[in-house]
């Protein structure tokens, strides 16, 4: 099918309306929404989980199953309403003019089909053109998403790939016929963080280099400032807020888009001195949202009798700003400039002693080295975790960043006694238990060391309730004379966690994701923990539920004195709540110090790449651009000397060829600051700092 040329706007939806219809009811999932996509712009589409940012991008590509059905308003595609074509039409159209970029790769590639054969598919069914010219244009195409050897790629199955690798080659595909439309709905979530910037610098770039205009759906707020000329923020299946990126980040004219920037930690904010503030209450249920304001119950200027009018709120345009509008109906009333409201401010608390010591810690594991057909034949050493060591004290929150790979998850199996330690040991209040797995450990050494997982759905029992799953926490840790005393102290759990005691007879399926991950803290603290070991565990969250939660494990550790190690690759969020920072890289700390002394030069080379890669959702602050080469190398493989030396940009400042034959030894800095790296004194602090506060602005 032959392109259509096209002079107005590439996406153009006018009022939409999208509704689900159960046994039961009509459940709107998308109202009154409107949103235009000129040629070659780039819309970001933002707001929480079930706002019905998705629903709009199923609605474009017409695939809103058998429930789903547009009840209103129109979508138009290079002015065509989608809703009038055929399904040839249509068919003809998806892939070919309007691509879709899912969330999970391994869910838009075939398991069982080399990734050419899967690229060269795209064009030859949609444009009719031969095996030879498509095979030629998989492979302009993977060269362009920076694959390395892109001849190699094309004959590999997708599970020979990694995951920002399969991301890349989702992008390709979607790229094969150089599309008009490019719908991106969360394609970065599951990435690591510099392969997330990576990605992000490669979508700008292709769709500079093909004219391609994007609609792209992120919960990320910094991630759409680096990436759109435009933003939309929905709330609770509308459209609340509209307008060019520095419009509506530095000149916000709507409460939830003012409530969303206070629940994020931008730099300045401190856990202390300037804490987030989370959006009160929840989000309401499609089926249960009140007359007028969706946000009115949530927002700080509700005035009765105005917000909660029966009429739904209008979009109004705002003076002086072009394609600037809003859905409040206090616009005028409101002091926009009035400096926010502060969070309750709180003491900062002095860690105490050491409560658990690392000294030399080695984890290896023996894989065959062919892994995929059984143990026959070589064996290869794995090494997960390489001579760590570090002390953590009561009180203190400890962060440990690095990429997928770098073995964060591996020490916290060997702490939590899930493995035991190759080499070296752990001290819990001098006590050695590095080498006691979890069957073996008695009762109160499994209490005080407990963890908080990354995914709030995957830990609950789906068949017990809320109360019952503490409960049994409590007593496995042999907590409480008798069943009412264990009942009374559950309720008192739920209190500490923010939860109202009626929870206590619901089970997970009726709680939202913030919920569940509540029940999951309640349950790490039913043995009073002396460490929590929090593996990701806001990064499945929305950004409004993220304050929250940070807040509460902050609140619990000042009551309970606790010891949190918070794993963690959003550095963000590191920044804002721990005290000191360790830096991992393929099975070696390469960077230990206090939060201040990490995030300021000296880095390591790897710190100041990490650094550079964070999207900041703040339109003053200027970073150095630093896209790190390559993927993570395999720990199968490592390779020769330093670890980091096959992606450093700073290699060629070490003589002698020093990077590609020994391991750095660690050098101790002013203030106890630690960094594993070759390069000479006058060049490390000759480092500049990545992130900058723009004083122009």
């Amino acid at each position: 099918m032959a392109k259509i040329d096209f002079d107005g706007p590439i996406l153009e939806i006018d009022n939409l309306s999208i509704s689900f219809f159960t046994r039961l009811r009509e459940i709107p999932a998308v109202m009154d929404f409107s949103v235009t996509v000129q040629p070659g712009e780039a819309v970001g589409l933002v707001g929480e989980s079930g706002c019905g940012k998705s629903t709009v991008a199923l609605g474009v590509m017409q695939d809103l199953g058998r429930n789903g059905a547009i009840v209103g308003g129109s979508i138009k595609y290079k002015g065509r309403d989608l809703s009038q074509m055929s399904d040839e039409e249509l068919r003809d159209l998806r892939g070919n003019e309007i691509a879709m970029i899912y969330q999970e790769p391994m869910a838009s590639l075939n398991p069982a089909m080399k990734i050419g054969k899967q690229l060269m598919e795209v064009p030859m069914i949609h444009e009719g053109i031969s095996e030879a010219e498509a095979y030629n244009r998989a492979l302009e195409v993977v060269t362009d998403v920076k694959m390395p050897d892109p001849e190699r790629i094309l004959k590999s199955y997708p599970h020979q790939l990694s995951g920002g690798q399969q991301q890349r080659i989702v992008i390709a595909m979607a790229l094969m016929s150089k599309p008009s439309l490019l719908i991106l709905d969360e394609p970065t979530t599951a990435l690591d963080v510099t392969v997330e910037a990576a990605v992000v610098q490669l979508v700008k770039d292709l769709g500079r280099k093909y004219g391609t205009s994007m609609l792209f759906i992120s919960h990320n707020l910094g991630l759409v400032l680096e990436t759109c000329d435009r933003i939309c923020v929905m709330y609770s299946g509308e459209a609340v807020e509209t307008g060019e990126i520095k419009d509506v980040f530095d000149k916000m004219r709507h409460p939830y888009t003012q409530a969303l920037f206070r629940s994020i930690p931008l730099p300045g904010a401190d856990k202390n001195a300037r804490p987030l503030v989370a959006i009160p209450g929840n989000f309401p249920l499609p089926h249960e949202r009140p007359d007028g304001c969706n946000f009115g119950p949530r927002c700080d200027y509700f005035q009765s009798g105005l917000c909660d009018a029966v009429d739904r709120i209008p979009m109004q345009d705002i003076d002086g700003d072009t394609r600037h509008r809003s859905r409040c109906a206090r616009i005028d009333a409101i002091d926009w400039n009035a400096p926010p409201e502060a969070g309750n401010k709180t003491e900062s608390t002095r860690p105490g002693d050491v409560v658990l010591k690392m000294d030399n810690l080695k984890k290896y594991y023996h894989v065959a080295a062919n892994a995929l057909f059984g143990s026959s034949g070589d064996m290869k050493v794995v090494k997960a975790n390489e001579t760590l060591s570090f002390e953590a004290r009561e009180s203190e929150t400890l962060a440990i960043v690095g990429e997928s790979g770098c073995g964060k998850s591996t020490f916290a199996k060997v702490l939590m006694g899930l493995e035991t330690a190759t080499d070296g040991d752990i001290l819990l209040d001098n006590q050695a238990i590095g080498n006691t797995p979890i069957a073996e450990r008695d009762t109160k050494t499994v209490a005080n060391i407990q963890m908080v997982f990354q995914n709030p759905f995957d830990t609950l029992n789906p068949s017990m309730t809320v109360g019952r799953q503490i409960i049994r926490a409590l007593e496995i840790f042999g907590i409480g004379d008798s069943d009412a005393d264990r009942h009374e102290r559950m309720l008192k759990l739920l209190d500490l966690v923010k939860l109202p005691r009626e929870f206590s007879t619901r089970m997970p399926r009726q709680l939202s994701g913030g919920q569940k991950q509540r029940v999951g803290i309640a349950r790490a603290f039913a043995g009073d923990a002396r460490i929590v070991v929090a593996d990701e565990p806001v990064s499945a969250l929305d950004v409004s539920v993220q304050a929250a939660v940070t807040d509460l494990l902050m609140e619990i550790q000042r009551e309970h004195k606790t010891t949190l190690l918070f794993i963690s690759h959003d550095l963000s969020i590191v920044r804002y709540l721990s005290d000191r920072v360790m830096v991992m890289y393929l099975g070696h700390v390469v960077e230990l110090g206090t939060t201040d002394q990490v995030f300021a030069p000296p880095y390591h080379p790897y710190t100041e790449a990490l650094l550079s890669a964070v999207p900041i959702a703040d339109t003053k602050i200027k970073k150095e651009h630093i896209v790190l080469e390559g993927d993570v190398p395999s720990a199968m493989n490592p390779p020769s000397g330093c670890p980091f030396q096959t992606r450093c940009r700073w290699k060629s400042q070490v003589e002698g060829g020093l990077c590609e034959r020994d391991v750095p030894p660690i050098r101790t800095l002013d203030g106890g600051h630690q960094i594993k790296c070759h390069l000479p004194d006058d060049k490390l602090a000759s480092m500049t700092p990545v992130i900058q506060v723009d004083a122009a602005e």
